[in-house]
């Protein structure tokens, strides 16, 4: 049988930011057609964008398409303990009221810190859009789609709002989408809300370590990797067709095997 049950065959891995793919995919990564990533710069790391784009030149994988999209900074905009779910997301709560209050401020005054060139609730619903429309040409229906879960792995709003664009362009197009089992004690509050009463068909994939360590020392030569130096991949990932939506709130359910880590 083809490696990964026939995952690998025609399979695109669609990440948010520079280094998501190797994190969340490193079983898949080395065999997958095509890496597409959406964020190349960030208003808060004014460099980090030409960073990035250093790391990717060094990437082993010969064929990364870069969508060099902005991020909207939402990383812990959202209520995590009681997290709701919006058209282009997840709902932000009042803490990114008060960075985009702080943004207006160092604008306003002679300090040279960054600002959001935007609000961030207004960029990061704009952001849905755009991810919509620059991900549908490059999308096909005979394609296996490997991104992000809809709890977006450790809790990362805008891994959740990837999710939500490729589920729409999934009933649009009909690829199948795939994603992983990494969750967090942060996460874990969202994600629950997808159990369902009959368990899901997985498929349990190897990590590629060797590879994965190649790819993190490029982005760590560049200074752009995010995550944290001492990280140890798992032995293996879980995939499964993605849910529809989240299901109904139930006593006992199922999901399927995590790879469970705290932030």
């Amino acid at each position: 049988m083809a490696f990964g049950y026939g995952l690998c065959e025609n399979a695109v891995i669609v990440a948010a930011h520079p280094d998501d793919e190797i994190l969340w995919f490193s079983s898949v990564m080395r065999q997958a057609q095509q890496v597409i990533i959406l964020y190349r710069d960030f208003w808060a790391d004014p460099g980090i964008g030409a960073r990035r784009a250093e790391a990717i030149r060094n990437m082993p994988h010969p064929d990364v398409i870069w969508m060099e999209m902005t991020e909207a900074g939402a990383c812990g905009c959202a209520d995590w303990i009681s997290p709701k779910l919006t058209e282009s997301g997840l709902g932000l709560t009042s803490i990114a009221t008060l960075r985009d209050f702080k943004s207006r401020l160092v604008k306003a005054l002679p300090i040279s810190a960054p600002a959001a060139p935007l609000p961030i609730s207004q960029a990061y619903a704009a952001n849905f859009r755009e991810t919509i429309e620059r991900l549908r040409p490059l999308l096909r229906k005979e394609m296996n789609i490997f991104s992000h879960n809809p709890w977006g792995e450790y809790g990362h709003e805008d891994h959740v709002q990837c999710f939500r664009a490729l589920d729409v362009l999934r009933q649009e197009i009909g690829f199948k989408l795939w994603v992983s089992n990494y969750c967090s004690d942060r996460s874990l509050p969202l994600a629950q809300r997808y159990l369902r009463q009959q368990p899901s068909k997985f498929v349990r994939l190897p990590t590629d370590i060797a590879y994965a360590r190649e790819v993190a020392k490029a982005y760590k030569d560049a200074d752009c990797w995010t995550w944290d130096d001492g990280w140890e991949w798992f032995e293996d990932e879980c995939f499964v067709e993605a849910p529809s939506g989240p299901a109904m709130q139930a006593e006992q359910g199922h999901l399927f095997p995590l790879n469970f880590f705290t932030v």
